[in-house]
């Protein structure tokens, strides 16, 4: 009998492609398990660490598990492949239960004998809590949700540590003395009030005995520091922290640029063939992480599964998972290589609803091999072509979790300060479906200068132009790629 060989990845790009067209295939190969090229790996971003363009997402069926689906073979799968980009939050249902059964089969235990340290030290492990609070008996307040799985109402501290208890410990509220995660983010940020919060206790007077922010308190942890009084242990219990959001750039963007501690490592944005056609994400709060050299998971690649016939509407039970690769009509393939060649991605969560020892019906191995790509691969007009795609589903109106495209505003908050000399300053715009290309300001009628656009990464660093000689009235104009000009109101001195 002649002994199988592995695919290589040139072959088995083929073989997804032919499948993705609907083509039947009788290559010959046979799959073996380990047998998989190494995995394309990004920088993320300044924490160094270089992870698996394909990220193991937390949700699908780790989360909504149908009756016939093992949750941890789909993670040991994925460990098989040599992924070491996991994603998961405390408002995932069992979907940290079914890591820690993945991890206790993988050796990941910190403090037992058979411990694998290099595994672990090799993974980059993200949670996420939905409380913007650090600690329980927080107020409920407008436009602020507050929302976890557990039952103790803790605060985001509590929440960490529920992770590591259930990732690592006995799921009861313990964990062992050694276990973190890499990174803990904020979850699913949509207002300013939630900023607000998050941010409270580092922004103003800080009361240990009142309530504050999750972000200080996470610090402690981060750093092994009690400021808080919520560390009295000093434990280091996480690596880095991040925030994610798919609603609003502008929410997103305001989170990055009040973080004058430079707290936030990570963030996990929305992004798919869709984006153009909301108020979008590669042109307005990606280059603002990017610039500030956050890492950047792009998520909701298939729309939540609305690209695939779901409803478009938040998935809550098993019968909303997926579990085909893809259709004619709407190939899973490119629309992975349209998220990874968004100038700035490092890594993209997938949710795998069905593996199958055949690699052309395995979601996680075809979603894995659609990921092997590089950042630049494809040009601006072929990302526009797969644009397109997004037409085969709703109309292009599957992305129900993103704010609604506003077009180019104007530059925010235009103000003058006159002294010896004027100047104008302002914000940052917002994009439209072309990036910004620059401002315009003008002095009586006349544009006297342009300012090249760049992403303003703190609020406190707005775009100025000092202008020569006198002046009565001002405008500013935001001016895309396409030409196109919002400006600002009459400015007058």
């Amino acid at each position: 009998m002649t002994k199988p060989r592995p695919l290589t990845r040139l072959e088995f790009m083929k073989l997804s492609a032919a499948a993705a067209a609907g083509i039947t295939v009788l290559p010959g190969f046979t799959y073996e398990r380990n047998a998989f090229p190494e995995p394309l790996k990004r920088r993320f971003g300044r924490t160094n660490f270089d992870v698996t363009t394909f990220g193991l997402g937390g949700q699908s069926s780790i989360q909504w598990t149908p009756e016939d689906v093992n949750p941890v073979d789909i993670i040991l799968k994925a460990f098989d492949m040599k992924v070491n980009y996991f994603d998961t939050s405390n408002v995932y249902g069992p979907s940290q239960v079914n890591f820690g059964k993945a991890f206790e089969k993988l050796n990941l235990i910190p403090g037992r004998s058979n411990f694998n340290e290099n595994l672990r030290s090799n993974i980059f492990l993200t949670t996420k809590s939905m409380i913007r609070w650090a600690k329980g008996g927080y107020p409920q307040m407008d436009n602020v949700r507050n929302s976890t799985n557990a039952d103790h109402g803790g605060g985001a501290i509590a929440d960490l540590k529920r992770s590591l208890s259930q990732m690592f410990g006995d799921g009861s509220g313990n964990y062992p003395k050694g276990a973190y995660v890499d990174m803990i983010m904020i979850h699913n940020l949509n207002t300013y009030e939630e900023i607000d919060v998050v941010y409270s206790g580092l922004e103003g007077d800080f009361d240990p005995k009142g309530n504050f922010g999750a972000l200080i308190a996470l610090r402690d942890f981060r750093d092994g520091t009690n400021v808080t009084g919520l560390n009295p242990d000093h434990e280091k219990l996480v690596r880095h922290l991040g925030f994610s959001g798919h609603y609003s750039a502008p929410v997103m963007m305001e989170m990055i640029q009040r973080d004058k501690w430079d707290l936030m490592d990570g963030m996990l944005v929305a992004i798919n063939v869709n984006d153009r056609r909301y108020q979008n994400m590669q042109y307005n709060v990606i280059p603002v992480a990017e610039e500030k050299d956050i890492g950047i998971v792009g998520m909701k690649v298939f729309a939540d599964g609305a690209m695939y016939g779901k409803h478009a509407g938040w998935s809550n039970q098993p019968e909303h998972v997926v579990r085909t690769v893809g259709n004619q009509s709407m190939p899973s393939k490119p629309l992975i290589e349209y998220a990874l060649t968004t100038k700035g991605l490092d890594t993209l969560i997938v949710g795998i609803g069905h593996i199958d020892e055949d690699p052309l019906k395995c979601q996680l191995v075809q979603n894995f091999y659609a990921s092997q790509i590089e950042e630049n691969a494809l040009s601006e007009r072929e990302r526009r072509e797969l644009e397109q795609l997004g037409l085969n589903a709703y109309d292009g109106k599957a992305n129900y979790f993103q704010m609604g495209d506003e077009g180019l505003t104007p530059p925010r908050n235009p103000r003058i300060l006159a002294d010896d000399k004027i100047q104008i300053m302002w914000d940052t715009s917002y994009a439209g479906d072309e990036p910004i290309s620059y401002y315009e300001v003008i002095k009586d009628g006349t544009v006297v200068d342009t300012i090249s656009h760049r992403p303003q990464v703190l609020l406190d660093q707005p775009f100025v132009c000092e202008i020569d000689g006198p002046g009565n009235q001002f405008r500013i104009a935001a001016v895309d790629a396409a030409g196109r000009r919002a400006e600002s109101e009459l400015l007058t001195v």
